[in-house]
């Protein structure tokens, strides 16, 4: 099929099924399971759907890496444990975690309906991705959601300069009326890990305050900071953010610290390997039988907000969203080139 080019960009835009049939030859040409395989083409497809550069289709080629570590699991079937009360539980078997969010999506929601809350506990994963297409999966249901995981320790707590944390996600979704939820998802760190590669490979330097070198000196430089720390966002506030999640996303559920994933990986320069938290929160239930005054009290923050001119969180990448569903995500022509060679 022809492809749209932009010159100017450098850019060609694709069909998203040609794209999502793209990424699922590339995954089971290195061996994924075909449930592997497809789960992890819709949440790389996604993120390019949604202009999100540093999570959509160049984590083809970072999975790729992970899986040429020998590190991950290419074949294993998630497994839920029996039913808990509030409480569902993965084992990814050290596999990649979109399978294992899919496999438990089913059950966490019936926990959340019949208790108020729900807890998907996904232990042993590999985890690449942004955490927004999984809120959105709980959002489509109704309810709100909130998402927190570890990943490798490149992050130096406020005030050090050695990497203890993580970049360590946190992602909160919100059901609203028409098509899209309220959503959120940055990193704790002042800019994610995937961002910064993306500025390595072009040889572009880091805003300030991303980072220190192997001195602790301030560094804008991306190799420089790969080899010391990147900081938190907003000083010690980023910092705090950043410990909770390795204590509710790490040892509260019995799974890894991001230091403990980087000493697993030993230089392999895998995806992170830990563990995840998602709580689903049931609006019906916990507003005392009131769904439609809590949503009015929302809808009446968020009109607050959007009247005065300001953005709502994801704005921007819903209204990509809408332009790749018309015209076929945008991917960068190199970045294309290398994928397809990936897919033989």
């Amino acid at each position: 099929m022809s492809h749209d080019t932009d010159a100017a960009a450098d850019t060609v835009q694709i069909p998203l099924p040609e794209l999502q049939a793209l990424a699922r030859r590339v995954l089971l040409r290195q061996g994924l399971s075909q449930a592997h395989a497809e789960a992890m083409a819709r949440t790389i497809v996604a993120g390019q759907r949604d202009a999100c550069q540093s999570h959509g289709v160049y984590r083809l080629i970072t999975c790729t890496h992970s899986i040429r570590s020998g590190k991950v699991d290419l074949q294993a079937e998630p497994v839920l444990a029996p039913a808990s009360g509030a409480v569902v539980r993965v084992d990814a078997r050290h596999a990649f975690s979109p399978l294992a969010f899919e496999r438990g999506l089913p059950a966490l929601l019936q926990a959340a309906r019949t208790h108020g809350l729900g807890a998907l506990v996904i232990n042993r994963c590999f985890h690449f991705s942004a955490l927004w297409p999984e809120i959105e999966a709980i959002t489509a249901h109704g309810l709100a959601a909130l998402a927190l995981t570890p990943s490798h320790a490149w992050v130096a707590p406020a005030g050090g300069s050695q990497p203890v944390f993580g970049t360590n996600p946190i992602a909160f979704g919100w059901p609203r009326p028409g098509p899209y939820p309220f959503v959120f998802d940055f990193a704790t760190s002042a800019i994610a890990r995937g961002d910064l590669e993306l500025h390595r490979r072009a040889g572009t330097p880091l805003p300030p305050g991303c980072g220190v070198d192997a001195q602790g000196r301030p560094s804008t430089d991306p190799v420089a900071i790969a080899q010391g720390a990147m900081l938190a966002f907003g000083g010690h506030k980023g910092s705090a953010l950043a410990a909770m999640v390795e204590v509710m996303a790490a040892a509260l559920i019995g799974d890894w610290t991001s230091a403990e994933s980087l000493d697993f990986d030993a230089g392999a320069g895998a995806a992170p390997c830990h563990g995840e938290l998602l709580l689903a929160f049931d609006p019906e239930r916990l507003s005392g039988q009131a769904p439609a005054q809590a949503q009015a009290r929302a809808e009446t923050l968020f009109a607050a907000i959007t009247g005065q001119g300001a953005r709502l969180p994801s704005e921007r990448r819903y209204a990509a969203r809408e332009r790749s569903l018309r015209e076929g995500a945008t991917v960068p022509r190199a970045l294309y080139a290398e994928i397809l060679a990936l897919a033989g």
